[in-house]
């Protein structure tokens, strides 16, 4: 052991370095083991007042309000960014605001989510007694049903008391851990009760790359007269012509009735390479029964599929007709990709 100025160095530096590791290893099991007991105690006294939660939440003509302070209230901003976004209307009124105006945003149609650890935060007092006052629905999530939050609540969502990650035990961690999952099952069984889908959470998040991948293929394939298409009986030096003037690469290859039949790419003009070429017809140069997808398949299906293709471009089919076409450049362009 050596002395450097006031700071005594002992041990060799591996251990020094492996102390972040085993601390945040000791961080994580305890907080998994805050889930665990969670889980237990959904399946346990914690199953009947969240299936009344869902419920009343479910048959709600208003929305839900979301409250509280400090690490609980950011919870309480997540879960209600998470209502919202998958079928639930909510919004969050921060606790110490509420009694400065905010409480006029609760109506007697919607219900209040109050968050607290302890059920004893001070400044939820005001949202509570104006709960009380109007007969707006109160659901508690804490740990403590005797708690003053608890005891005034319509309905306890009570968590099991876990052990914080904080050697202190002061800093909120398991306890906000699983204060944020039950919060996420919450939202998650409400979106299934109410049979909410992919394409419905599309109409909340338009924008981003979350919003282009909920798009459908109908809304970005290429249509019409820019779809590169020819019969069966056309020459191959008409139909190279076509497939260079538009761009995409291929030609589908169409039979009598229109049905889609056929497709000629780049890597079947170069395995027919051969002094003949022009001279034979698409029937003996197309590849049968393409690839093709449906105009309401999702652009992040269409960019699995495309990838495990391994292919570029890709024909909208519906009644066996080419009705439009997507290439991996659209689906770029999109930001599904």
């Amino acid at each position: 052991m050596e002395t450097q100025g006031s700071a005594v160095v002992s041990g060799s530096g591996s251990e020094q370095d492996d102390l972040p590791i085993a601390s945040a290893l000791r961080t994580v099991s305890t907080e998994f083991a805050g889930l665990q007991a969670l889980q237990t105690a959904l399946t346990n006294g914690l199953g009947g007042p969240f299936r009344t939660a869902v419920d009343l939440i479910l048959n709600l003509k208003g929305r839900v309000i979301v409250t509280g302070i400090g690490k609980s209230g950011h919870i309480g901003v997540k879960l209600a960014a998470t209502l919202a976004s998958t079928g639930t209307p909510a919004f969050f009124v921060h606790a110490s605001e509420a009694s400065h105006g905010d409480l006029g945003m609760v109506t007697p149609d919607d219900a209040v989510i109050a968050i607290s650890w302890s059920g004893e935060t001070q400044e939820l007092a005001s949202i509570i007694a104006y709960t009380r006052r109007f007969k707006v629905p109160l659901i508690a999530l804490t740990s403590r049903r005797e708690s003053s939050l608890g005891s005034a609540a319509d309905l306890v969502l009570e968590l099991p008391r876990v052990t914080e990650a904080c050697p202190h035990g002061l800093a909120p961690t398991a306890s906000t851990i699983i204060q944020m999952s039950l919060g996420d099952a919450l939202a998650i069984a409400l979106l299934e009760s109410r049979g909410f889908t992919a394409q419905d959470f599309g109409v909340f998040h338009p924008g981003g790359k979350l919003g282009a991948s909920l798009k459908h293929a109908r809304d970005i394939m290429h249509r019409n007269d820019m779809m590169p298409l020819a019969g069966e009986d056309t020459a191959m030096g008409d139909a190279i012509v076509l497939m260079t003037q538009k761009g995409f690469g291929v030609l589908g290859i169409l039979d009598t009735a229109g049905e889609l039949v056929g497709i000629i790419t780049d890597g079947d003009l170069r395995r027919h390479l051969r002094s003949n070429l022009l001279d034979m017809k698409t029937t003996d140069v197309m590849t049968k029964a393409p690839r093709t997808i449906g105009p309401d398949m999702l652009l992040a299906s269409a960019v699995e599929f495309i990838n495990a293709a391994s292919i570029t471009a890709v024909f909208v089919v519906e009644d066996r007709k080419p009705v439009g076409i997507i290439h991996l450049h659209d689906l770029l362009r999109s930001g599904a990709a």
